[in-house]
């Protein structure tokens, strides 16, 4: 890992005027960098100071956006030595978001969802995520659950800003779901994913009808529009009644 890239080449998609965080930002501006191939696998980043100093952005920022980025397998940082574009991995899954229900239905199967709670709480009190939502002033919670013939596949609970939202209350989510609901308010443009295998939590099970020990999946998302942060979804899954599908490319 010697060669290194072009620290006098600007990060031109890095946009000051987009409504995402500014550590968000400058993920989306190095991935670029990466995604068109201007920073090729194992050249080595411009330095910390000067990303700062390129960006205009401060080093909590910068090293905020090196640090996830390195959990996410895109780069590696050696101590000492500096920053540097991961070798691509063989496969790597596409997520998409879709809309359970329509999904359920290609399948020929029947979908229905009951509403477990919806409810407006304090802005701050997000914890799918391990960070809130930046900016978000009052927020709505709500968690659904979704059957596919009957059978319960999926818990979802969600955290809605607000002001991307405002009737999200007063909606039948028997009817029409949270995220088709939501898709139409505001397109996404941006978003994250956490994926993780874990045992459900003791409700959670009641509710998906499985045994505490059952091991599930849990996906978390945060997601933004042109408008602002839409909110974060906690997605879980019992294991033995889904499984990841995705296109991948060599």
């Amino acid at each position: 890992m010697s060669k290194s890239v072009d620290g006098n080449s600007s990060l031109e998609s890095f946009s000051i005027e987009s409504p995402s965080p500014l550590y968000a930002r400058v993920k989306h501006a190095i991935v670029e960098k990466i995604r068109t191939g201007a920073w090729l696998p194992n050249s080595k980043l411009p330095s910390e100071s000067e990303l700062l100093t390129l960006l205009g952005v401060s080093r909590m920022t910068v090293n905020r956006a090196l640090r996830e980025l390195t959990i996410e397998g895109l780069l590696v940082r050696m101590q000492g030595v500096g920053t540097f574009v991961a070798e691509p991995k063989g496969h790597a899954a596409l997520f998409e978001i879709h809309n359970i229900a329509e999904e359920i239905e290609a399948r020929g199967h029947v979908h229905r969802c009951e509403v477990v709670t919806l409810e407006e709480v304090p802005a701050k009190s997000d914890p799918v995520l391990p960070f809130a939502l930046d900016g978000v002033e009052r927020m709505f919670h709500s968690v659904v659950v979704h059957y596919e013939n009957e059978v319960p596949v999926q818990i979802e609970e969600r955290f809605v800003n607000a002001k991307i939202a405002p009737h999200y209350l007063q909606q039948d989510f028997t009817r029409v779901t949270p995220y088709a609901y939501l898709i139409q308010l505001a397109p996404l443009t941006e978003g994250q994913h956490v994926v993780e295998a874990i045992h459900a939590k003791s409700a959670e099970c009641r509710l998906l009808q499985i045994k505490r020990n059952e091991p599930c999946l849990l996906i978390r998302r945060r997601t933004w529009s042109a408008q602002g942060q839409v909110g974060s979804a906690r997605l879980v899954y019992p294991g033995s009644r889904y499984r990841l599908e995705g296109t991948f490319g060599s």
